[in-house]
């Protein structure tokens, strides 16, 4: 099956705090994205280790901690830190803040309709209000 890659807005940026992650969901992919300042990153929201939400663990520079067992992931590489085994990593994915809009590129399937409704292809987790913002094709 062919794949595009697409931008998709997520939410204004001032719902993501400082240090803080969110779970969002573009286009089948469950995605963690982080607020770090001076930017923000987007990898995929699952430890590697047991399947940890990392959208949930705690920020500290430019790694997250996953809530269950403490693997590192570093949120640019997508590679893990802390644990002797070099090999495992997540996905990262490219992400673009524009008129104080958080978007992130995204290989969906060319079999999605363009006119596809807004929400099946995004939603974000946490506040119910980030809904109403998040994800309309940018």
């Amino acid at each position: 099956m062919s794949k595009i890659k697409k931008w998709f807005r997520v939410t204004q940026i001032e719902n993501i705090p400082l240090r803080e992650g969110r779970a969002v969901q573009i286009g089948g992919h469950d995605i963690a994205v982080f607020n770090l300042g001076d930017r923000f990153l987007a990898v995929e929201n699952k430890c590697p280790h047991r399947g940890g939400p990392l959208a949930d663990g705690i920020v500290s520079g430019t790694t997250v901690a996953c809530p269950l067992h403490a693997w590192k992931v570093d949120l640019n590489s997508g590679e893990i830190v802390n644990q002797p085994e070099k090999l495992q990593c997540v996905r990262t994915f490219p992400t673009l803040v524009e008129n104080g809009v958080l978007s992130v590129e995204i290989a969906i399937n060319a079999s999605l309709h363009p006119e596809a409704p807004v929400n099946c292809l995004a939603s974000i987790s946490r506040d119910l209000h980030l809904n109403n913002s998040a994800s309309s094709e940018v």
